[in-house]
């Protein structure tokens, strides 16, 4: 029934060799590689072998119970376990986004709505750090171009496993679901007459690079330039020419940073906005599917375009997409995303099962 599966087993044992040479982690990158792969065949090979067990105990326990009848109800309980454990291995065989085991950057970017949307893009900003410190994966604001009231216009934060994760548990794949325009209807700290105002705030999520190799940069398609940087004052900031943007030329793709004190650690955060990006726009070339999935996370920050509505007066979260709604808008904002996301990720996996049905179907 799962034959294919031979091979995965086989891979996972080869990988486990090669994850105990020590001359494999004088390359981190490739051990990093190794060790998520290694990683996500150990989900399939756990479920194959208990799969496996089962129907042999299955097995026994019918040939049991013609002599005892009592092994016939646990006859009965092992073959619906293994068929619980079939549907398990068939959605972990189901083709997963390789870029789901990597880390991610996460741009924020305030949209309709002035120094409200400002604000509520300082709020999303929260939710994704207190999400992230719950889960416990490290974050790193690259660049941040705060608001007159305390909010951003634009924020990018980089977000890293700190270790191998569990397949679906690492940053990206959890995270890519939040790309879209988020809503919100709220009364702002900016009206005075207490009217409840909608406007909106972009996510956009890219996988992380995992180093230079992976993404390569010639000197002379950048164009690099330095500039004062701007927001609140302090030692360096707004006195010398420490902000860097990278624009690459044959894209025309541009990353800048101001966030640090030196020039320098300004072009590294650049870079790995600018790498990150680069990296998306090769692969939506490479494959049309991912193309349009990543090119429908932000269009145009407008109120239309929307994937979620937070709802202050009703205190409701709704996501359009999976038709996710819940009375819980304070303890999300608060980091409680799990349930959102798993709304969103059972739908994704879902799609890609009948995906997978229908190509089988017609083969």
């Amino acid at each position: 029934m799962f034959e294919a599966v031979e091979d995965l087993v086989a891979e996972h044992a080869a990988l486990e060799r090669q994850l105990a040479d020590p001359a494999l982690h004088a390359d981190p990158a490739a051990a990093r590689r190794l060790g998520r792969r290694y990683a996500a065949l150990g989900a399939v090979v756990t479920t194959y072998d208990a799969w496996l067990r089962a129907g042999e105990d299955a097995g026994a326990a019918h040939e049991l119970a013609a002599e005892d009848p009592a092994f016939a109800v646990e006859a009965l309980a092992l073959e619906q376990r293994r068929e619980e454990l079939a549907a398990r291995l068939r959605t972990l065989l189901v083709p997963r986004d390789p870029d789901d085991e990597r880390d991610a950057i996460l741009q924020i970017k305030a949209g309709e709505g002035g120094e409200e949307s400002a604000l509520f893009a300082g709020d999303l900003l929260r939710m994704y750090l207190r999400y992230a410190e719950r889960v416990g994966w490290r974050t790193e604001v690259l660049d941040a171009e705060p608001s007159d009231l305390g909010g951003y216009r634009d924020v990018s934060v980089a977000v890293k496993a700190r270790s191998s994760a569990e397949p679906g548990a690492a940053p990206y794949g959890r995270l890519k679901y939040e790309g879209g325009v988020h809503r919100v209807q709220r009364v702002p700290v900016t009206e005075s007459q207490g009217r409840i105002h909608t406007s909106a705030a972009g996510v956009l999520v890219l996988p992380e690079a995992e180093d230079a190799a992976e993404v390569s940069l010639e000197d002379k398609d950048l164009r690099v330039d330095v500039y004062r940087s701007s927001g609140p004052g302090g030692q360096s900031v707004n006195t010398t020419d420490s902000a860097v943007r990278i624009t690459h030329l044959p894209t025309g793709i541009v990353a800048s940073c101001q966030n640090e004190k030196s020039q320098l650690q300004n072009r590294e955060q650049a870079m790995r906005i600018l790498r990150a990006r680069l990296l998306a726009l090769a692969q939506q070339e490479a494959a049309a599917a991912a193309s349009e999935e990543r090119r429908s996370q932000v269009r145009t920050v407008d109120r239309s375009e929307r994937i979620r509505t937070y709802n202050f007066p009703e205190n409701r979260i709704s996501d359009h997409r999976v038709s996710y709604k819940a009375y819980n808008l304070d303890a999300v904002l608060d980091g409680d995303l799990d349930a959102v996301v798993a709304a969103c990720a059972a739908a994704d996996t879902d799609a890609r099962v009948a995906a997978a049905g229908s190509k089988a179907g017609a083969a």
